[in-house]
């Protein structure tokens, strides 16, 4: 750790705790004020609210990665050099919790297993698993990621994984194992409640799920981040605390048997091995 990244973690700390201040005083200012002032404030709440409820994440997703998400993240997810140094630096994380995944299940028999790799992307996972598992299957909401997920499969001769366009709650089927990688940031945490359950529906033995881990320090990087947004539209990225993400896994039968820490400069993801109570 050099001295700019020490400096970098001490100034998001102090905006941090700016923020909360901030919160606090506003929380305050809620409690104190007269009824006039309270109907002043309520318009701006009711505006949130009613953003908040209307957001469709699973549309958003669908019609961003099939658009100008679909050129992105293929770049990121490839050799090209068509890449700034912070896609660089995410390509790097994201290649290292594939590895770490790899990793956990290259110590195993799992010739004659099955594995569904839910929200493939364009088959970052799926492509290798195909080595060690008797058949892959793997689906993305996006037809255009899983059209080049398809193609790369074909490009490289496998034949053991079958590709499906669909959402991740209309999975069906059975699975040994059900992995998903990086999929959960695009939902809020109340949704990826309803989401583990069905993932864990389709699992007879374990789940890997790696999802962006929600503490102060990520918190205010992410609003910094949202300060400076890019120059395209991107889906809206969502924090979990991982006590909610292991609480889910386990009202959907599943216990943490190991985890995993994958932190670059701009891609941070945290690795769960759950497996069948």
């Amino acid at each position: 750790v050099n001295l700019f990244e020490i400096l970098l973690t001490m100034m998001m700390i102090k905006i941090g705790a700016i923020l909360i201040v901030g919160l606090n005083i506003v929380q305050s200012i809620r409690l104190s004020s007269s009824k006039s002032s309270f109907t002043r404030i309520a318009p701006i709440q009711s505006f949130f609210a009613l953003q908040s409820s209307t957001v469709n994440d699973k549309v958003e997703v669908e019609e961003y990665f099939n658009n100008e998400g679909f050129n992105r993240w293929n770049k990121i997810y490839s050799d090209s050099d068509e890449v700034n140094k912070v896609q660089l630096d995410i390509r790097t994380g994201h290649q290292q919790t594939i590895d770490k995944v790899l990793g956990w299940l290259s110590a195993e028999e799992n010739s004659k297993k099955t594995i569904c790799d839910a929200g493939c992307g364009v088959g970052s996972l799926s492509l290798p698993l195909s080595k060690s598992f008797k058949q892959v299957f793997a689906s993305d909401i996006s037809s255009s990621m899983t059209n080049e997920a398809a193609a790369r499969a074909k490009q490289s001769n496998i034949k053991n994984i079958k590709f499906q366009v669909s959402d991740m709650e209309a999975l069906t089927g059975q699975y040994d194992t059900l992995a998903c990688i990086d999929v959960m940031i695009h939902y809020p945490t109340e949704k990826m409640y309803g989401i583990v359950k069905k993932l864990g529906s389709l699992s007879k033995e374990r789940m890997i799920i790696s999802f962006a881990p929600k503490n102060i320090f990520y918190t205010v990087l992410k609003k910094v981040g949202e300060l400076f947004p890019g120059k395209s539209k991107t889906t809206r990225a969502y924090l979990h605390p991982e006590e909610d993400v292991i609480k889910a896994l386990k009202l959907a039968g599943f216990s943490v048997k190991r985890k995993e820490m994958t932190s670059t400069n701009f891609y941070f993801s945290r690795l769960l091995e759950a497996v069948r109570d």
